[in-house]
């Protein structure tokens, strides 16, 4: 496994991340533990989660997929040896300040996250998600606090866009606080809207980039057709989940263009999963694809992806297959 810094700080992280969001719904404890165990013995010493996982699970199960995290590093000793990030801002309780990015919810949910997961620091703590009902700058100086504090060590954010990132990085200069170092986006073959303005700002700033869904939540992996439904057990059948993964890309315009990577898959000697990984990583912003699974087995096509280089030839036929994808690059 190969290692890179995280944007422009001095932090190695392996060069693939595991996601771990269907912990505790999707998969149960022993299935999780073992998922785990072959991601470490392949490599992966960076490992995603989030206080709201186990993803489309019913209310009531938020936090359950830390509980899982830690006490598997309970059960390993491996803390020390993996680099563990996590994220706040859904909603974690009855109470109007159970949620958002405030002071107070940000404070209580980072120790409430320390408590489910075992350990006295976080590695990368991230912001899900934009909340546009709390200044920028109170949220800003509650991270760098935590970081000031020793219970975090970098900080990041997940799905806010390239205005909303460039002003953060913005504000923490003006006043002199710990910026983000990390962004976690949606990127994948069919999704590539962030090439445009956000991953150009991660190259210019020095943010690493983590992206999600590199195999858009299972369908690059070609298992799936149109005309039998989405298969059940997979992301697109998982509870409150199954909608958002169906609107995003149960679409027969993207499974034509599955259909036409398959070919370019089986000439290139790899599976379409493979293919589609090592694109994502072929990008010189991205830091480390995030890697969901729900069965240890499934690794397999990230870690053939992991130690594959693209040719740049077979990169510029992907991107031009999948340029639609982008959007808004064209007047229509």
């Amino acid at each position: 496994m190969q290692y890179t810094r995280l944007g422009r700080t001095g932090l190695p992280v392996s060069r693939l991340c595991l996601g771990t969001m269907t912990f505790g719904f999707q998969c149960d404890e022993a299935t999780s533990f073992a998922i785990l165990d072959r991601a470490f013995e392949g490599g992966i010493t960076f490992l995603d989660t989030a206080d709201v996982y186990p993803i489309g699970a019913p209310p009531g199960t938020q936090g359950r997929t830390e509980e899982i995290i830690g006490r598997w590093l309970a059960r390993t000793g491996n803390r020390s040896r993996i680099i563990l990030a996590t994220k706040c801002f859904g909603r974690m309780g009855p109470s109007p300040w159970d949620a958002g990015n405030s002071r107070k919810h940000i404070l209580d949910a980072v120790d409430a996250s320390l408590r489910r997961l075992g350990t006295d620091y976080i590695d990368l703590y991230q912001l899900h998600g934009p909340d546009p009902n709390t200044p920028i700058d109170e949220t800003l100086r509650a991270l760098d606090d935590l970081v000031r504090a020793g219970k975090v060590r970098y900080i990041g954010c997940s799905n806010f866009l390239a205005y909303q990132v460039a002003r953060a990085i913005g504000r923490s200069e003006v006043l002199r606080l710990a910026r983000f170092d990390s962004v976690q986006p949606r990127y994948n073959l069919l999704f590539r809207e962030i090439e445009r303005e956000l991953l150009p700002l991660c190259a210019e700033e020095g943010i690493g980039v983590i992206p999600y869904n590199p195999l858009a939540g299972g369908l690059l992996t070609g298992k799936h057709h149109p005309a039998s439904g989405p298969e059940e057990g997979s992301r697109f059948t998982l509870g409150t989940a199954a909608r958002i993964y169906q609107d995003r890309y149960w679409h027969e315009q993207m499974f034509q263009t599955v259909d036409a990577l398959r070919p370019i898959a089986a000439e290139a000697g790899m599976t379409l999963a493979s293919l589609a990984i090592a694109w994502v990583m072929a990008n010189p912003v991205i830091t480390a694809p995030i890697i969901g699974a729900s069965r240890p087995e499934q690794l397999t096509d990230a870690f053939a992806a992991a130690e594959t280089a693209l040719p740049p030839e077979l990169k510029q036929r992907l991107d031009d297959l999948t340029a639609e994808y982008r959007r808004g690059d064209h007047p229509r």
